[in-house]
Order: structure tokens, then C-alpha cells, then sequence
């Protein structure tokens, strides 16, 4: 990384609410948020390395305005995906046997075969019908 950058972003949690306001009129070109110094200094420390280093690629930007869509999706969905990260493997032991799922992006992969829901997945390791949130721990039994 390059020093200069590194001394305006080492500076920045130094700079007053207002230093912080002219600095981000400067670098954004727009009026700054009415958000709290923290903010400030988190955003201007993001778009000075932006600036030196260059923004988003545009495969992210892309998975970004995917992601964007996909929050149109119904409410359920949504909780699944807020609470789970994509990669996360899920482990539970069950009769003696310790079983692993790992979240994909459009559901969960459990023993090779893919399923849309961990609920599937928790019924096709136990036979009955589980929710699978409880089944694999992540809620307890009863809570929404």
C-alpha cells in the first residue's frame, strides 16, 4: 500500500467532525451524510484507498446488483440468507453420526444433493419433518 495513503488514513481518526465534513466534500464531491464522525472516518478511509487503488471490480459489482435483486425475494428467504453465509458448513451429530450441510448462495448441500431449504435437510437426515434452524442449532425450539 502506498504511504501516502496509509498517513491520510492513519490521520483521519485525528480530524475533527468538521475537518472530516470539508474532507469528504473534497474527495466525494457531494454533500457529507448526516451520520457520526465513526461513520465519516470509516467511509473517507474506504474512499481515499479507492481513489489510489481503484473501486470494485466489475464481477463484484455485478454480484452486487444480483444481490440487490435477490432482496426482492419473500421475507423467509431472506432470514435464511441474513443469518447463513454462503460457504458455512453446518454440523450435527444424530444418532451416533456426525452429518455436514454447507450453505450454497441458492440453498444447501448435504451428502452431494442439493436442497432448497435446511428443513429438507434436517428431514432427510432424520426421517420427520424438523425445521432445520432448530435441528442444527441455530434457534432453539419454539423461538421465531
Amino acid at each position: 500500500m502506498n504511504i501516502d495513503v496509509l498517513k491520510q488514513v492513519a490521520m483521519l481518526p485525528e480530524m475533527s467532525a468538521e475537518e472530516l465534513k470539508r474532507m469528504w466534500k473534497s474527495i466525494c464531491h457531494s454533500e457529507p451524510p448526516p451520520h457520526n464522525r465513526a461513520f465519516l472516518v470509516k467511509r473517507l478511509a474506504y474512499r481515499i484507498q479507492e481513489l489510489a487503488h481503484g473501486g470494485l471490480s466489475a464481477q463484484t459489482e455485478k454480484r452486487l446488483e444480483r444481490l440487490a435483486v435477490d432482496d426482492a425475494l419473500p421475507e423467509k428467504r431472506k432470514v435464511a440468507g441474513d443469518r447463513l453465509l454462503t460457504g458455512t458448513r453446518l454440523v450435527r451429530e444424530w444418532k451416533g453420526a456426525e452429518h455436514c450441510c454447507t450453505v450454497l448462495d441458492d440453498g444447501f448441500e448435504y451428502l452431494g444433493r442439493r436442497y432448497g431449504s435446511l428443513s429438507a435437510v434436517a428431514t432427510a437426515i432424520t426421517g420427520t419433518k424438523w425445521s432445520g434452524f432448530t435441528f442444527f442449532g441455530l434457534k432453539k425450539q419454539g423461538e421465531k
